[in-house]
């Protein structure tokens, strides 16, 4: 069995009367790609930050690559590499500058392979207010990296992004993992999530409610099956099939999670013909870890 680089137990962290998160425990194994999901105001920010040794839990016991962050911060700041959603860097500084800032700051060789390696070789010379959301997030990525930490947080790493640059951050976290890295991974991108963790944990208003992987978690849901419908006209509004115990409207789709696809899907069909409509598109899917999440959290397939 793989050691844990994280283990965070009983962890209870407070600001003044509110209870930002409420004596949750987990843990991170070696060479892991972990997910932290949650709402707004579920604890994500508030764990991260305790786990990085910028604030002091109220309660419990973490630990960091075997090392208490608040104790041992010095130690620490060199096994670990943050990325931040926002980077702070000043305006006027350059891809160039920062990594030689930032490679001073760990006393490590300055990584310029890997400006060139997130498409940043052109900008080098560029202030960071010239780079793009993308460039700058890539930026950000490449400065956590630079010192070869054994454990990277990514909060919100691809919020934003185009197409191209979450491929390319995608692409270097599988690098990263493939070479040893822990990285714990905090996102309201539940495909993302689904695609690129390990395990996950869902986080809800301060709790940990449902911890494994992306498979077991979808798995341990209603068991319903989704069925995703446009039409050209309006015959699915508002009307009642069988078996279907969930009905959604989303991006011009009716979706409905099903309890017997047979019965469901011939009577979304026959109510399609009967009512001279015309079928755009189906699509018959096992639920989504989104689809778990908004269940879990009551926001969406009933519990």
């Amino acid at each position: 069995m793989k050691e844990s680089m994280i283990e965070v137990k009983d962890f209870h962290k407070t600001y003044g009367d509110f209870v930002a998160v409420d004596r949750i425990s987990f843990d991170v194994k070696h060479g892991e790609i972990f997910g932290l999901l949650g709402p707004n105001g579920a604890g994500k920010t508030s764990t991260l930050e305790c786990l990085e040794g910028l604030r002091a839990p109220n309660g419990g016991s973490l630990r960091v690559a075997g090392m208490d962050p608040v104790r041992d911060g010095h130690k620490l700041r060199n096994l670990i590499g943050v990325q931040l959603q926002s980077a702070g860097l000043p305006e006027s500084i350059t891809p160039n500058e920062a990594m030689k800032f930032f490679a001073a700051y760990h006393n490590v060789t300055p990584r310029f392979d890997l400006l060139e390696r997130l498409g940043l070789d052109e900008k080098r010379k560029a202030q960071f207010f010239e780079l793009s959301t993308g460039q700058q997030r890539r930026l950000a990525l490449a400065l956590a990296i630079a010192h070869n930490p054994k454990v990277v947080f990514l909060d919100e790493p691809t919020a934003g992004l185009d197409v191209e640059t979450r491929v390319k951050l995608h692409d270097m976290m599988r690098k990263l993992q493939s070479g040893g890295t822990t990285l714990i991974l905090a996102t309201h991108d539940m495909a993302e999530a689904e695609q690129m963790s390990d395990r996950v944990a869902i986080m809800l208003q301060g709790r940990i409610v449902k911890v494994g992987t992306p498979m077991e978690i979808t798995a341990a849901g209603a068991g319903l099956t989704k069925i995703s419908v446009r039409t050209q006209g309006t015959s699915l509004s508002d009307y009642d099939f069988p078996a279907v115990s969930q009905h959604l409207f989303k991006d011009e789709y009716n979706i409905y999670f099903s309890t017997n696809i047979g019965a469901s899907i011939t009577a979304i069909i026959a109510r399609i013909e009967a009512s001279g409509d015309v079928l755009i598109d189906l699509r018959v899917e096992r639920p989504s870890l989104e689809d778990r999440f908004l269940e879990i959290t009551g926001t969406g397939a009933a519990q």
